[in-house]
């Protein structure tokens, strides 16, 4: 644990995914989304075993990769769309994915309203985020959070070439926003990629325990505080770092 108490604080740095907004329940909702449609379309499966394979395409080939839908149906059975061009059936799921995108992308709502209150302090507002540069700006764009963040201080892993869990993407945060690593904190939901990287050069860490697949892991070390909601964490930016908001 980095935190003393009395130690002044000077930014909080916070990841994205299962942090600010529940990714793991919006990709499912997307996920389904994208195969009802394309069994509209004619796709001969049902709606369980499209999503079982999808999930696999995507944890064998990364939330990342541009071709999900692709490599979905080269692993289907031919019969299952026979007759039907392929690339209507890709079009149809990513069209679908990004709908719920346009409808269902939204950040908690008490992430809205404690990003509100710290836009009023002196402190630098960041991101920290693992990914490719123009998805994760993106999510920045469609969770309408950008105007209560510190223009300089978003990092993404793409970006600048370093990612997680790298302690060098969290030094880098420090050093171009220059704060001292030991008066910033940063929230984040993994506990090997947003805990133990940022402890190792003294940050002041915070594990959101709200959501996400990582909910019930454990890294190699303790975070200096836990949180279920933004709600807790204003209460400890109060309670002990004598945040005025």
């Amino acid at each position: 644990m980095a935190w003393k108490p009395g130690t002044p604080l000077q930014a909080v740095f916070f990841d994205i995914d299962d942090t600010l907004y529940s990714t793991s329940e919006f990709a499912r909702r997307a996920r389904a989304n994208a195969i009802r449609a394309m069994i509209r379309m004619g796709l001969k499966l049902t709606l369980e075993q499209g999503l079982h394979e999808l999930d696999e395409v995507v944890a064998e080939f990364t939330s990342n990769y541009p071709n999900h839908y692709d490599k979905l149906l080269s692993r289907l059975p031919r019969e299952s769309h026979e007759g039907i061009n392929p690339a209507v059936l890709v079009a149809s799921g990513i069209v679908a994915y990004h709908q719920t995108k346009f409808a269902e992308l939204f950040p908690y709502p008490d992430v809205v309203e404690v990003l509100k209150l710290l836009a009023r302090t002196r402190l630098i507002r960041g991101i920290v985020t693992a990914g490719l540069t123009v998805k994760q700006a993106e999510k920045i764009v469609r969770l309408r959070i950008y105007d209560y963040l510190t223009p300089n201080a978003i990092f993404i892993s793409d970006q600048i070439g370093i990612s997680k869990p790298n302690v060098k993407l969290y030094q880098r945060a420090c050093t171009d926003t220059g704060v001292d690593p030991a008066c910033t904190m940063y929230i984040g939901d993994n506990p090997r990629f947003d805990i133990d990287p940022p402890n190792r050069i003294g940050m002041i860490t915070v594990r959101n325990r709200r959501s996400g697949k990582f909910r019930d892991q454990e890294g190699e070390t303790m975070p200096d505080f836990e949180i279920n909601s933004f709600w807790d964490l204003l209460a400890i930016l109060r309670e002990k770092f004598d945040v005025k908001v």
